[in-house]
């Protein structure tokens, strides 16, 4: 398991993260998202043990993260921005992944040069942003890492090179229990791949549960008629005689409620990973603002 307990980080008089924890469970998917400055590339660059945490411990299996590079042998991480260095090939990035991974795979690294199809003697800045990240799973997945971070993992790449790298990750999850923690903004994507989810929003963690529970306790209700009482609602809408209210419970609860009352007409439907992220922000003063006059 990946955790962070009560960890918190600073710049000067900026507090990035403030006693945030995070519990990522072994041989799970889990979707790390927020708005833009929630701290999530902070969060990441201390479970990587690139920053130290003022308070707070990071640990990946009990051990120390920070300064251990015995854990951070068994860790990849593929940022946003890659780098390699300048004149660098794929080949010679090989030599010196195998340098820091003692359980780089040669024979799987020659196998993939048939999914990525990517010059093996041309530098690698001279490739596309997509080519570049491609390299990056190239030798990634060559690891074997226990663990993968990926922040903004599939950005610029195409839809058919996409599907191609979350089937090689999730194979990897399903055969070898590789647990992969991603930070996306494209929250389509990580509902069809995530088993747990953490939400941030200015340094803290706001929610932090599996998918399947996190949708089974927040519905859709549109109702025809007067609601019942007593309902957490986090979000009204309104056109003609319809309502829609989001609504915090499981679809049997408030169906049971709402049939009590008899409505004329009322339908609770499931929320996507996207419309779940809206409105528990906008619980925080994150919602959409109409402007215009």
């Amino acid at each position: 398991m990946l955790e962070m307990q009560n960890v918190t980080k600073t710049f000067g008089d900026f507090t990035a993260l403030s006693d945030l924890s995070m519990h990522v469970p072994k041989g799970t998917v889990y979707g790390l998202v927020g708005p833009n400055g929630a701290g999530k590339s902070t969060a990441i660059r201390l479970l990587t043990g690139v920053y130290r945490p003022d308070s707070g411990s990071i640990t990946m299996d009990g051990l120390p993260v920070y300064e251990n590079p015995e854990v951070k042998s068994r860790m990849c991480y593929i940022p946003d921005e890659i780098f390699f260095f300048p004149s660098a090939t794929l080949e010679e990035m090989r030599k010196y992944y195998k340098g820091f991974y003692p359980q780089f795979n040669d024979e799987l690294f020659d196998r993939l040069y048939d999914v990525f199809q990517l010059p093996k003697k041309s530098q690698i800045r001279r490739f596309s942003k997509g080519m570049q990240k491609q390299a990056a799973f190239h030798l990634s997945i060559c690891t074997r890492p226990d663990v993968m971070i990926l922040d903004e993992p599939v950005d610029g790449l195409d839809p058919v090179m996409r599907r191609q790298v979350w089937s090689l990750i999730l194979s990897d999850v399903a055969q070898r229990e590789t647990t992969v923690l991603i930070s996306s903004h494209n929250l389509r994507e990580l509902e069809d791949i995530c088993d747990h989810v953490g939400i941030m929003d200015k340094g803290q963690m706001l929610l932090e549960r599996s998918l399947a529970s996190m949708q089974g306790n927040t519905v859709k209700l549109q109702i025809v008629g007067e609601p019942p009482k007593g309902l957490e609602v986090l979000h009204t809408g309104t056109s003609g005689r319809l309502q829609t209210l989001v609504v915090r419970g499981t679809p049997e609860e408030i169906s049971l409620k709402v049939s009590a009352c008899n409505v004329p007409y009322f339908d609770v439907l499931p929320l996507s990973l996207e419309e779940i992220f809206i409105y528990e922000l906008g619980g925080v003063n994150h919602e959409v603002k109409d402007i215009l006059l």
